[in-house]
């Protein structure tokens, strides 16, 4: 028994049987499935089956069952199989004859190709993978994948055989290739590495272009700075700069032809000439010098008012100046005096303007001036000015106190000029005495009340003066027989022969000094007319120099003998000595080479009256250094 079991293990098998025969389905394309199927002579009869592959065991079966190679490749292989058997008298094994399985290829790897092959940067192009399937395969599906590098490209596996770049650029310069397969993903193959070589294009024709158009703009606004290339692919960098300055302003990189830099309210200093430069590595390339200028909006101009002395008179010329610190130029000017234009001046260079105004009574008021250069006209605040005007002739008018006034009534000396500018200084005189001065602070007329003594009689006269020349009314007579009467005489007579030369003497002459002279005549009929401002100060000044005076002196029969009515007077103009001054001012002092002047005048009573002045106004006794030239007469004296 056991001789018969070592008879079976050591009985030899029989490889590469001619029974034993191994069948695959033809014709066989890589990818496909294969059947394998091994047959022998006694397949009723239960057996073991095995299949191999380059000696290699693929799998096995207890029937007449086939395997099946799920995916064939283009590897040249060898299958086989064998069977074993064993009963209860032997067992052996049977081998197959090596069968070579020839696959055909189901398409080429795929060719990857680029159009164009040379691209300029910033232009598209296409991408195509090429392959071909066989007649017998026409219908098997393939899909397509792009790579740069090892990146996929686009969305990445697709049944379109072509990738489109829309825009390709320098630094996607690299190494390109493609995959294709089929849909079972059995079959896989990819294409050779083409290399792509983008071309950049230097950038040329830089330009650069201002907004708002022509480069004009007002302070405030936006400024805004358009740098362009004609030429030029690529990643660019802009950047902007002004004349004089290092300081960049501002700097972009983009891929873009054009690029804009905005520079928000712009002033005075942003004006200048600008320029851009663009690189795309090549190096920069400058535009042209383009000039940006700036109108700038009115400021408030300034009025001012310019008189030839420091109160305005009528007929005086003053200057309106009207200046606005900025401003762009042509600037138009437009004068006002209350809401009424007076004229207009245009400055073309800038700065400001001037108007000429000659004075009348009327052009008192608030002053205005208009700046105005097409960018918004801008007042200026009001100015007001003072036109002084001076003193009518006055009127005087006695109002007595009753139809028969006694001696001891009071009579009202009434003297008022219809124009002058207040304050008004009103002197009032009796024949030769002055019996007092009345400040009438804003204007009209005012009064003076005079006590009636025993020889009221005689004549009487006023004047009035506001610092721009005094002027005379016409002498009063008063007739005191047994009742008062007044008649009007005519001319120009102030108070005798003093108040002639006081008014029609001109102050550069004898009236030169003609404070001094009343100082020492207190006796005058008028005070000179002030050329400043009046004081209230009512003591008389004291002076250390002596100054020259003017003597008045009666003559009699020896000029008219034949008239005893009138009485000529004689004017002296002489220089008094320390000694004369300890006299009286009536004396007379001999010099030689004095003047002397006659002038007829009425005869007048010896007897001076006293008065008192009234409540209506303000005692004044200033005077000035100069006087106006008053035309009481045409009669001049020269000195």
């Amino acid at each position: 028994m056991l001789l018969w079991l070592l008879l079976l293990i050591l009985a030899p098998g029989r490889e590469q049987s001619d029974w034993l025969i191994l069948q695959a389905s033809h014709p066989v394309f890589e990818g496909d499935k294969v059947l394998l199927r091994c047959l022998g002579k006694e397949e009723g009869i239960p057996s073991e089956k095995i299949y191999y592959k380059d000696g290699k065991k693929l799998g096995s079966t207890y029937s007449t069952e086939a395997i099946i190679l799920n995916s064939v490749s283009l590897e040249n292989s060898k299958y086989h199989c064998t069977v074993s058997r064993k009963d209860f008298w032997s067992s052996w094994k049977e081998t197959s004859k090596p069968l070579r399985i020839q696959v055909q290829e189901l398409f080429p790897p795929p060719v990857l190709t680029a159009s164009p092959s040379q691209p300029i940067e910033g232009s598209p192009v296409a991408l195509k993978c090429e392959t071909w399937l066989p007649p017998q395969k026409s219908d098997t599906q393939l899909q397509f994948c792009f790579f740069r590098e090892d990146q996929a490209l686009g969305s990445g596996w697709s049944s379109s055989s072509e990738l489109q770049i829309s825009a390709i650029w320098s630094e996607d310069s690299s190494s390109y290739w493609c995959q294709a397969k089929t849909v079972t993903h059995s079959v896989i193959k990819r294409s050779l590495k083409s290399q792509i070589l983008v071309q950049r294009v230097p950038v040329s024709d830089v330009n650069l272009e201002i907004q708002p158009s022509g480069g004009q703009l007002i302070e405030g606004e936006n400024l805004v700075l358009i740098c362009s290339v004609a030429k030029g692919t690529g990643t660019i960098t802009f950047s902007w700069h002004r004349e004089g300055t290092i300081r960049i302003l501002g700097r972009k990189t983009q891929r873009s032809l054009s690029a804009e830099l905005r520079i928000p309210t712009v002033k005075e200093s942003d004006a200048g000439r600008y320029y851009c430069a663009a690189d795309n590595i090549h190096g920069p390339i400058l535009s042209k010098l383009t000039m940006v200028t700036l109108r700038i909006p009115m400021s408030r101009p300034v009025l001012t008012i310019r008189a030839p002395k420091a109160q305005a008179v009528v007929g005086d010329v003053v200057e309106l100046r009207c200046e606005a610190w900025r401003g762009s130029p042509p600037i138009l000017y437009q004068f006002y005096h209350e809401d009424a234009t007076l004229g207009r001046s245009s400055a073309p260079s800038g700065g400001g303007a001037s108007f000429n105004l000659s004075l009348t009574a009327e052009h008192s008021g608030n002053y205005s001036c208009e700046a105005d250069n097409g960018l918004g006209a801008q007042h200026s605040d009001r100015v007001t000015l003072n036109v002084t005007v001076p003193v009518s002739r006055p009127v005087l008018t006695l109002n007595p106190a009753g139809t028969q006034p006694v001696v001891g009534d009071v009579l009202e000396l009434r003297c008022e000029a219809q124009r002058g500018s207040p304050p008004i200084l009103y002197w009032f005189y009796h024949d030769n005495a002055t019996l007092g001065k009345i400040l009438a602070p804003f204007g009209g007329g005012t009064s003076f009340n005079l006590s009636l003594t025993a020889q009221p009689s005689g004549n009487y006269s006023c004047a009035a003066d506001n610092g721009l020349g005094i002027q005379c009314s016409e002498v009063v007579m008063l007739n005191f027989t047994g009742g008062l009467s007044t008649t009007g005489t005519p001319g120009l007579l102030c108070n005798a022969a003093l108040a002639f030369i006081l008014c029609h003497i001109p102050s550069d002459t004898l009236l030169k000094n003609s404070r001094r002279l009343l100082d020492y005549s207190p006796n005058e009929c008028q005070e000179p007319s002030l050329s400043k401002p009046f004081s209230t100060d009512t003591q008389e000044p004291t002076h250390s120099e002596l100054p020259a005076l003017m003597e008045l002196q009666p003559v009699y029969s020896n000029v008219n003998p034949g008239d005893s009515d009138l009485v000529y007077s004689q004017v002296r103009s002489t220089q008094p000595t320390k000694e004369h001054l300890a006299n009286s001012p009536r004396m007379h002092w001999e010099h030689e080479g004095s003047t002397v002047i006659y002038s007829e005048v009425k005869k007048t009573h010896p007897d001076d009256s006293a008065g008192q002045a009234s409540s209506g106004g303000w005692a004044h006794e200033d005077a000035t250094e100069s006087y106006e030239n008053v035309p009481c007469a045409s009669m001049a004296l020269d000195h």
